[in-house]
């Protein structure tokens, strides 16, 4: 029996959320959450039900939600709607697609979606409300902290250390042991090769 979950954003990630979902074959979308304006528009067949202010009460019918918002400029949109379904008692879920390998040896948090093409190794975490993109590279002992977005085809070497809310763009490359600082922003191709401060961008 498919679980209910609820998605909560309903622009272009939110997609490729569905698409990842639709293939894992467990869960029931339930319905997408947006501006109240939208309410009875459709993304790729599935109904915008309600807006965020009536999270509340969603979350008394014990479905699981994942976050659907993507991540680019800035992880808060993402961060303060997980922190306000968390504060209810809502459950998330975490979300692997069946094309992604990830090992046994990792481990994944809540409200993590892990998409098409992704590696996870052995020995890596990756905390919760992140999102690992299409093809990217996680390799063994890097740590993920909450609300991380690692970009399509980036590649995280072994023992990086990324800490919350950084964005890592598409095909950046972080060298092994690294360490990327608190909201940090690494744009697209870029090679990391020393330690990142919080808040700096690297473009």
């Amino acid at each position: 029996m498919k679980t209910d979950i609820i998605l909560i954003g309903g622009g272009g990630h939110c997609k490729a959320c569905i698409d990842v979902i639709e293939q894992t074959r467990q869960f029931h979308i339930a319905g997408i959450i947006d501006r109240r304006g939208r309410i009875g528009e459709h993304v790729l067949g599935y109904p915008i039900v309600a807006a965020d202010d009536d999270l509340p009460v969603l979350v008394r019918n014990n479905c699981l939600f994942l976050v659907t918002i993507g991540q680019i400029k800035s992880p808060e949109k993402r961060t303060q709607i997980y922190e306000s379904i968390r504060e209810a008692d809502g459950k998330f879920a975490t979300v692997v697609s069946p094309l992604a390998y990830v090992s046994p040896h990792a481990r994944i948090g809540e409200g993590t979606i892990v998409m098409h093409h992704a590696l996870v190794n052995a020995g890596a975490t990756i905390a919760d409300n992140c999102i690992i993109n299409s093809k990217a590279l996680i390799e063994h002992d890097a740590v993920i902290a909450d609300h991380c977005h690692i970009s399509t085809g980036a590649r995280v070497n072994g023992g990086v250390q990324i800490d919350e809310g950084v964005f890592f763009g598409s095909g950046a490359v972080a060298r092994e042991s690294v360490n990327i600082g608190k909201r940090a922003f690494i744009g697209a191709n870029q090679t990391i090769t020393e330690n990142v401060r919080a808040n700096q961008v690297v473009t």
